[in-house]
């Protein structure tokens, strides 16, 4: 990676402080976007070659190479995001553990999705010929690295392990909130591709503080797919912009949603304050900057006690970073968009977070569902930060109108007793959130992913663009791959994983049936 000197310079800022912090960084210029996608495409032809085995290794050598500059990253992670140490070090190890992850699941194979169906030459009245399909990586792939998850959702995160694991080549644009940390996470992966003696264009990060980095990274000829983490306006203007390109491509973008919360009665009367303690620790997790955050609370009528245990809760808040002036900024003015809603009512407005140059403290504000749904989208959008609105219902038989109200989100979630969700309603809500939302969670808050085979991290737009896929969790991997079917290629040309001896051990459906290795 070179820096310009044909543009302006920008540098991380520490949230805290407000200082500016360590060495300046600049724009990728045309040359170098042109420079490391050729790049990506020329190791794209050795990628797709090598098995799962061999991926395995690449991915061993990037975790094993990002913990030995542990130190570094966590440290310079920490001043460019105010994160606490603890919220650093738990998304450090998810990043690590990730890498591995990805390099079993690349190894296991399950996700080539092997269907064998063998040729019969003496079948009448014609023969039946033998065809062998497979996923096959899809190639150079563009990642747009997060904001709010500097190590497990950028540049050696969840979008950037799944695409290496399916044998695509990466080429990342940092995040100009964290640049450092970005420089320090490409450089180990940079040195793992090296040392794994894998083609140097491999693996590229580029730097960008202005759009255009990221608009001709779309545009560029050799992309054949995006991911992307952020908001609904970047994530749109990428899926456009990707559409109109001579040769369209896929645009993986999460873009976050306000995932609903519905509570049932019984709940509140016999846990008023527990279920207020819990939902305060939601909303204020990473300070509300979670895509998982629980933004849109629905409350059966009757609800006092409960916002007295909240309210209590929010007046002992002392607020904390934000993670840069834009997104402090989009927090305030949601906010204020909040109280021109007829019929809002702001009981904690937007207050910025004492001794922080650039903080904020947690928002709550209730509406009722009759003025909630005259509002339309207005409060259906996300309000990135700790802020939380909370929509009284008249009983809760209301809840299945406002659920048929909303457009896509990533979770939503049903609080109740066992004799609330053993009921006729509960049964109706879970199966109408089913239809709107990529996760369903019982008396349990979306914020938190297990990183796992199971979890599905998308939804129906505009949570994401496309809703069958995730961005988080082993299925990730299959986003990188399209299939490919051989049909009557002698065996000594087909790929390992079609092989008739399978000596890459993987399971198989052959004719109709699955094999075990």
């Amino acid at each position: 990676m070179r820096s310009s000197e044909q543009n302006q310079g920008f540098r991380g800022i520490n949230p805290v402080t407000g200082e500016a912090l360590g060495s300046e960084f600049f724009d990728a210029t045309l040359a170098e976007i042109d420079s490391a996608m050729a790049d990506a495409g020329e190791a794209a032809e050795t990628l797709r070659g090598l098995d799962g085995r061999r991926i395995e290794e690449l991915l061993e050598a990037i975790a094993s190479g990002l913990e030995r500059r542990r130190e570094a990253i966590v440290g310079c992670c920490q001043l460019e995001t105010g994160y606490p140490s603890g919220r650093v070090a738990g998304e450090f190890q998810r990043m690590v553990a990730g890498m591995r992850r990805f390099g079993a699941v690349a190894r296991r194979g399950d996700w080539l999705g092997v269907r064998i169906d063998h040729g019969d030459a003496l079948r009448q009245p014609v023969p039946k010929p033998d065809l062998r399909r497979m996923n096959v990586p899809i190639g150079p792939v563009v990642v747009f690295g997060a904001s709010n998850f500097p190590l497990a959702l950028s540049v050696a995160g969840s979008d950037v392990a799944s695409a290496l694991a399916a044998g695509c080549p990466v080429v990342v644009k940092g995040h100009p909130s964290h640049p450092g940390t970005s420089q320090l996470l490409a450089e180990s992966i940079s040195e793992a591709v090296s040392g794994a003696s894998f083609p140097s264009g491999t693996f590229a990060m580029l730097q960008g503080a202005s759009t255009s980095v990221g608009q001709e990274l779309v545009e560029h000829p050799e992309v054949r797919a995006v991911a992307f983490t952020g908001s609904l306006a970047g994530g749109r203007a990428i899926f456009d912009m990707a559409a109109r390109r001579e040769v369209p491509v896929p645009v993986y973008a999460e873009m976050g949603s306000s995932n609903p919360q519905f509570v049932f009665p019984e709940l509140l009367e016999k846990d008023a304050a527990g279920f207020a303690k819990r939902l305060f620790a939601a909303a204020t997790m990473g300070n509300g900057q979670f895509c998982t955050n629980p933004g849109l609370v629905f409350l059966p009528a009757g609800a006092s006690t409960f916002f007295q245990h909240y309210q209590t809760q929010i007046a002992g808040d002392v607020g904390a970073p934000m993670l840069n002036a834009r997104i402090r900024d989009a927090f305030e003015q949601g906010v204020d968009r909040w109280s021109r809603v007829p019929g809002l009512e702001i009981l904690v407005g937007f207050r910025p977070a004492a001794g922080i140059a650039i903080g904020a403290m947690a928002v709550c504000a209730r509406i009722s569902l009759q003025d909630f749904i005259a509002a339309g989208a207005t409060l259906q959008e996300e309000v990135f930060g700790p802020a939380t609105l909370f929509i009284e219902c008249a009983a809760a038989d209301e809840f299945l109108h406002a659920a048929r109200s909303f457009g896509g989100q990533l979770g939503a979630s049903l609080h109740g007793t066992e004799g609330d969700l053993g009921g006729r309603l509960a049964r109706e809500l879970l199966a109408c959130l089913g239809g709107l939302a990529g996760r369903v969670l019982a008396n349990a808050f979306p914020t938190g992913l297990e990183d796992c085979d199971a979890l599905q991290h998308g939804g129906p737009y505009p949570a994401t663009t496309d809703p069958h896929w995730t961005s988080v969790g082993t299925a990730a991997i299959e986003r990188f791959g399209r299939p490919l079917a051989f049909q009557d290629v002698p065996d000594r040309l087909l790929p390992a994983a079609l092989k008739a001896g399978n000596p890459l051990g993987i399971r198989r459906l052959v004719d109709g049936e699955f094999v075990e290795p």
